[in-house]
């Protein structure tokens, strides 16, 4: 608004200069040169029939300043031509004649696309500025016409219609120009009334402005920025989402965006005009464009010095050439010098004879021009020496330019070696990688085969452990059965030995019986005679022979290896005396019976 108002300063000057009767007013064919004049200056179609359109009530009379300043405002001032002037003026260089210099134009013409929702790859950019590259060689940069030109020639459009081209470029004039780092609708509540309404917001660096509609027409408040301000996300609540608000020193303002892209883009915006507002900074893009200037600046001076760097070493060379040129000349002259000595002194031998005492003042003077050409000659020598360290100089700082060159070709070398490394190491990682997930599932599978095996293992242990408890009590009991066969073998051995004894008395006694008695013997007084012997006795030993017999027989029926043993320790290793006795004994069984 600052420039359209110099301008209108500019053109205020021109209206009042043709006021030649200074009464604020101007004929209406003055008006129409003035008005052809700026359509031709800012290169806008001219419009003859607009003009005659808006002055139609006073075709004959005179025209004052504040019927043609609406005119001038609408037809000429708000033309995409006028903002365009006002992005070159910003952007240009401070410099006359005014141009705008590549890098400018290349910027200007990526805000422009990117506001028409637009992709530009530099390749696309550079064929599009290599257009005007030859006229811009010459001045550095596009001049103004040159740069409505590229606009109006529709190079730049890529398809897209006069309307959105128009509308991009009045926002990137509101951006630039007039310092609009957002604008759109949001949500706002009120002080007051508490309720929801719809605003159009217009950020600043110093302010946040709201109207009733995008037009901009009707303003309802204005939100002042400074240093101490914040910007704050809030929860949803009362229906509304995607909430924010600004505090500043006196009032909080509750404001709603459509998204949270939106929300994420206002809040970002707003605390970049506080921070503009704290470092004192009145416009965002004045302050990019200073450093966009600063940073081509210093481009421009690594180029120079470079150039100056290269420009030192073609002097140096040059320098070097003509040294060797010189050096040549006075090996040529030294040559030279010594043939015309050897002519000389050729000459005055000849001569010798006949002019000894006129040539001995010529023979001193030429001794004399001798050792003043000899210290000549030291003089060109040591000059020639010192040139040739200087030469040496140069080839050695040459040698080490050329030591750096390999050096750094080297290096991207061993970065090209170690990139390729990587790239195996990684190939090798994956691979083990494989590799160890496939032995994971290999020794997952033999984790669950060796699991089996145990569960399987366990449970034939538990079953032997069963077995084992089962022979334990087996053989426990064969332990007790086999102490009691001890106990009734015993018991039978003591009987055995008793019924033995028992055999033996009996067989005396038997054997004394069986004897008759003749006439005239004398019965031998015996044991028998004694109150012990009686029949009872008999039969009761008779009984005990007859269970011991039928005990041997069933053992003689059914011979087992436990009863012959159980025999012979009976017996006492020997079986003859029972084999003995058994006759006697059934002999005598019928004994009792009778």
């Amino acid at each position: 608004m600052a420039l359209r108002k110099e301008l209108l300063k500019s053109i205020w000057y021109a209206f009042t200069a043709l006021d030649v009767e200074k009464s604020g007013k101007v004929s209406k064919s003055q008006l129409k040169v003035l008005s052809h004049n700026l359509y031709t200056v800012l290169h806008i179609p001219h419009d003859p029939v607009a003009l005659e359109e808006h002055f139609r009530d006073d075709d004959d009379g005179p025209v004052s300043s504040q019927g043609y300043m609406p005119y001038l405002n609408k037809y000429i001032l708000d033309k995409d031509a006028f903002r365009l002037w006002c992005l070159f003026n910003f952007l240009s260089e401070d410099k006359y004649p005014l141009i705008m210099v590549p890098d400018e134009v290349e910027y200007l013409l990526k805000k422009v696309l990117s506001s028409m929702s637009l992709e530009v790859s530099l390749g696309e950019l550079e064929e599009l500025l290599a257009q005007e590259a030859q006229v811009a060689q010459t001045t550095g940069g596009l001049s103004v016409w040159q740069f409505l030109e590229l606009f109006n020639s529709g190079r730049c459009l890529r398809g897209v219609g006069r309307d959105t081209l128009s509308m991009a470029i009045h926002e990137v004039y509101q951006e630039l120009i007039q310092d609009v780092l957002k604008q759109g609708y949001l949500w706002k509540r009120g002080h007051l009334r508490r309720n929801w309404t719809e605003r159009w917001f217009q950020l600043q660096p110093s302010c946040l402005c709201y109207f009733g509609s995008e037009e901009c027409k009707e303003k309802r408040g204005i939100i002042p920025l400074d240093a101490h301000c914040c910007v704050e996300v809030l929860p949803d609540r009362d229906g509304k989402r995607c909430m924010f608000c600004v505090k500043t020193a006196t009032r909080t303002y509750e404001m709603s965006a459509s998204d949270t892209r939106q929300r994420q883009e206002w809040t970002a915006a707003i605390q970049m005009a506080i921070r503009l507002q704290a470092e004192g900074k009145k416009s965002l893009h004045k302050d990019l464009k200073q450093k966009r200037r600063e940073q081509r600046e210093q481009r421009e001076r690594r180029r120079a010095a470079k150039e100056e760097e290269l420009l030192r070493l073609q002097q140096l060379q040059e320098e070097k050439e003509r040294k060797l040129q010189e050096l040549e000349l006075l090996q040529e002259a030294q040559r030279q010098a010594e043939r015309l000595l050897q002519e000389e002194e050729e000459r005055r031998r000849s001569q010798h004879r006949e002019l000894q005492q006129a040539l001995e003042g010529q023979l001193r003077e030429a001794e004399q021009a001798r050792a003043f050409m000899q210290a000549e000659m030291e003089l060109k020598e040591e000059e020639a020496a010192r040139q040739r360290q200087r030469i040496r100089e140069l080839e050695e700082m040459q040698q080490r330019l050329q030591e750096a060159l390999q050096l750094e070709v080297k290096a991207r070398r061993d970065e090209e070696s170690v990139r390729l490394a990587q790239t195996r190491l990684l190939e090798e990682e994956e691979e083990k990688l494989k590799q160890l997930m496939q032995l994971k599932e290999e020794q997952e599978r033999y984790i669950e085969r060796a699991q089996q095996e145990k569960e399987e293992l366990q449970q034939e242990m538990a079953q032997q452990s069963r077995s084992l408890q089962q022979a334990q009590q087996q053989l426990e009991e064969v332990r007790q059965n086999r102490q009691r066969a001890d106990e009734d073998v015993e018991a039978a051995q003591r009987k055995l030995r008793q019924a033995s004894t028992n055999v033996k008395h009996w067989n005396v006694q038997m054997n004394r019986l069986m004897h008759p008695i003749e006439p005239g013997d004398k019965r031998p007084v015996t044991s028998s005679s004694f109150t012990g012997f009686q029949p009872p006795l008999l039969a009761r030993r008779d009984s005990s022979l007859k269970r011991l017999t039928r005990w041997g027989s069933q053992g003689n029926r059914t011979p087992s290896p436990n009863s012959n043993e159980q025999q012979k320790s009976l017996n006492g290793g020997d079986e003859a005396p029972v084999l003995a006795s058994t006759p006697q004994e059934d002999k005598l069984d019928p004994a009792p019976e009778n």
